[in-house]
């Protein structure tokens, strides 16, 4: 019999337009698959695009919905009379009324956790970070398990948020695919055409919700420290940036567009880049969690080349020779590492998808739960 599975999701995630809400839809389909699962959420959601799990829309789909006790009732209603016996919250936002459901309805509470969420707002300058940090430590020592993203996140919840060792199990960001993909050249073939890059020009990717203050600053490194090394080498190539909301500043890039930088703004379809990319570059140097675009990159048989702060998260021995780190804020050695792997193209090892194909994953979360 499958187990009876609810979880609590306090923003829209379908449709999904940025590496966290994707996270989470995925994540849902594939333990949807594997268990009874019923997704609470807000009503700003697309019901319509579930697949193998309910989505209730219950929850407001403003501010207001982190006070509204109403949920508490019509929830622990909802969990009895279903005989739900876990109840996974996504992020620490929810953890009140996780804590309040636990204590009412004798459920396993998990929480799912996807960074250090006080360190990202302390990261971006939030000064009420040290209040976050409280309730985040409240949260996870009241849940019975906690599902971190990285081993990384994991020590550090163990380490210096007094989280019992115990309760954490590593559940990573994952994959819908169990293989490499075949069908890059033809991807490839779209997007030069879409973008007239010619034959001998090499695509570098680089995506992102570009609002976010890491993703903008690492935007502000391709264009005035990475692009101007690429071009002294006399290389052959062409950057795509692909994401949306642009900060004005940027102007939408268009002074670099005779310096071979393509902005695309939102594309429909960012796996056709992911797989028609040579080359990935994640010149991130803040923010938590896992970087969701590296790990898709690498998947779809695309090259990385990140700086350490962007790829933590990411299992380098999985990864094999397919990621390449380079040292914060050394751009001379990173574009030098670009020009060398794009000589050197190799394809990501079957460790790699052992560990984030979504189907491995979630019989790991689901594993981790009692009967």
């Amino acid at each position: 019999m499958k187990k009876k599975i609810a979880a609590i999701v306090s923003y829209q995630i379908l449709p999904y337009s940025s590496g966290g809400q994707k996270s989470i839809a995925q994540f849902n389909e594939f333990l949807g698959n594997q268990s009874d699962l019923t997704v609470i959420s807000t009503s700003n959601n697309n019901v319509g695009l579930t697949k193998n799990y309910k989505m209730l829309p219950w929850m407001k789909s403003n501010v207001l919905k982190f006070f509204d006790l109403s949920l508490f009732f019509k929830l622990s209603t909802f969990i009895k009379e279903k005989g739900i016996k876990h109840l996974i919250i996504e992020h620490p936002y929810m953890g009140w009324l996780g804590w309040l459901l636990r204590w009412h309805c004798k459920v396993t509470l998990i929480v799912h956790t996807h960074n250090i969420e006080y360190l990202r707002f302390k990261s971006v300058g939030k000064k009420w970070w040290p209040i976050l940090k409280w309730y985040e430590k409240w949260v996870l020592n009241t849940a019975d398990i906690v599902f971190c993203i990285s081993e990384e996140d994991k020590q550090y919840m163990i380490n210096q948020l007094s989280i019992k060792k115990d309760k954490c199990t590593v559940i990573t960001f994952g994959l819908p695919l169990a293989s490499i993909p075949t069908d890059k050249k033809a991807c490839a073939k779209i997007v030069r055409t879409a973008h007239n890059i010619k034959e001998n020009e090499s695509i570098i990717l680089f995506n992102g919700l570009l609002s976010y203050p890491p993703n903008a600053n690492a935007v502000k490194a391709i264009v005035e420290s990475i692009n101007p090394l690429l071009i002294n080498s006399g290389l052959n190539y062409k950057i795509i940036i692909c994401g949306k909301n642009l900060p004005p500043e940027f102007n939408e890039l268009k002074e670099y567009v005779d310096k071979n930088i393509i902005y695309t703004g939102l594309v429909p379809d960012i796996e056709l880049y992911f797989k028609a990319a040579d080359l990935f570059i994640n010149p991130i140097l803040s923010g938590g969690g896992i970087k969701t675009k590296l790990v898709e990159a690498l998947g779809f048989n695309t090259t990385v080349i990140s700086a350490e702060t962007g790829a933590l998260g990411c299992d380098k021995a999985a990864s094999g020779d397919k990621l390449v780190v380079v040292s914060d804020n050394d751009w001379e050695t990173f574009a030098k590492r670009i020009i060398t792997q794009l000589k050197q193209p190799i394809d990501t090892p079957n460790t790699f998808y052992d560990m984030y194909y979504w189907g491995n994953i979630t019989k790991k979360a689901l594993d981790t739960l009692p009967e």
